[in-house]
């Protein structure tokens, strides 16, 4: 049977989680067995990470959204309602946006679909 020489394939694969886990403390960027738990841990994080982030931006847009429409004495989801029944297009996050930036302009928003 002829030898397999896994010379620079081992060698290039652990270069790369090593490649991954720099600016890890300690033997978790330094030894590749450490690192390599670290990396797989790392990037399990990163993917919820990004779900989650989404779900957090949203619950933000909502508060602030609320906070805005309770000035009028409105409630948020009488405010979503009647943006639907008054077919305005405005996502959550632009409204959000118009609370923040412009804020008469979503005061005019407000009233026109509380009439």
């Amino acid at each position: 049977m002829v030898r397999v020489k896994r010379g620079n394939v081992a060698r290039n694969r652990r270069h790369k989680i090593l490649k991954i886990a720099k600016g890890f403390r300690g033997t978790h960027s330094k030894l590749f067995r450490m690192a390599n738990q670290q990396v797989m841990k790392a990037l399990r994080y990163s993917y919820v990470g990004r779900k989650r982030r989404k779900r957090e931006f949203r619950s933000l847009w909502i508060v602030r959204i609320n906070a805005f429409v309770r000035e009028d004495g409105l409630k948020y989801s009488s405010f979503m309602s009647n943006l639907k029944h008054f077919n305005v297009a405005l996502n959550r996050k632009m409204l959000a946006q118009l609370a923040i930036l412009d804020a008469p302009c979503l005061k005019k928003v407000v009233h026109l679909v509380t009439r």
